[in-house]
């Protein structure tokens, strides 16, 4: 099982757009996924047509971790049931939800921080794991952190996003040395980029500039119909039209050269 984080310093920057879209991908590929909604704004669990019911929210998990029992309490998303999915793939969700933000501080211990690997470690159902994080560096994400084996950083292309980025990947270097040293950057995702902007232009050459290898690609590009679509809680692969045709392509190269160093995470068909 590989336990992916989706992190970013700066919101606005269509995070859970990328997390959504990976968990697209996955779901076409037959990927078994889950995805941890940490997210207070559980923002996640919506575009993913989810709503808590009787199983626990992943704060409520957090607060029990060794009594959490998370295959009783993940929740299929609702992409599963549409579009002739039934029976066809995986897509769970640790549903998210506002409580999570009483460990969203940044005075949390050692302890404290393995609470996710606690819950996580109930289950080896998946072959990924994808973690929705908040646009910040507190206990939250430090949290999937200390869960992870890589994180996936999403930026645009613009001058505070770009300057964000460089920030968390020294975040994690510093948090690799004393929590984690297995945890490895997984790469940037370059989110909501406009062609036509010669600034996007520039600050893409830079990117590359300054993070080489690590700057992935494909570049995903601006989604106009991006709220439509995760409002309606569908998956990008089914959404109609060549926009979302093409996003959805997309989605699956970027899914494909994040996990293909680690042999236990495959394609297992294409579309």
């Amino acid at each position: 099982m590989q336990v992916v984080s989706i992190s970013s310093l700066k919101g606005g920057v269509g995070k859970t757009s990328v997390t959504t879209g990976l968990a697209s991908a996955a779901l076409a590929a037959g990927i078994p996924t889950l995805v941890v909604d940490l997210d207070p704004h559980a923002d996640a669990s919506t575009a993913l047509g989810v709503a808590p019911g009787d199983q626990l929210d992943i704060g409520r998990m957090l607060k029990n971790p060794r009594r959490a029992r998370l295959t009783e309490n993940v929740v299929p998303s609702g992409w599963v049931a549409r579009a002739g999915h039934a029976g066809s793939g995986i897509l769970d969700v640790a549903v998210g939800s506002a409580y999570t933000g009483v460990y969203d501080r940044p005075d949390l211990g050692r302890r404290d921080l393995r609470r996710l690997s606690t819950v996580l470690a109930g289950t080896n159902n998946y072959e990924l794991v994808l973690v929705d994080c908040p646009p910040s560096l507190n206990g939250l994400t430090r949290m999937a952190w200390s869960a992870s084996d890589k994180v996936t950083l999403v930026a645009e292309p613009g001058l505070f996003s770009v300057a964000g980025t460089e920030r968390t990947l020294r975040a994690i270097q510093l948090f690799r040395q004393e929590f984690a040293p297995s945890l490895s950057p997984a790469g940037i995702v370059a989110n909501r980029v406009r062609h036509g902007s010669s600034e996007h232009a520039f600050r893409l050459a830079e990117m590359q500039s300054m993070f080489g290898e690590l700057l992935l690609t494909p570049h995903i590009p601006e989604q106009a119909n991006w709220q439509q679509i995760q409002g309606a809680a569908h998956s990008i692969h089914h959404w109609p039209g060549d926009s979302a045709k093409n996003a959805a392509g997309l989605f699956d190269t970027l899914l494909g050269n994040l996990v293909r160093s680690n042999g236990s995470v495959r394609n297992r068909s294409h579309r």
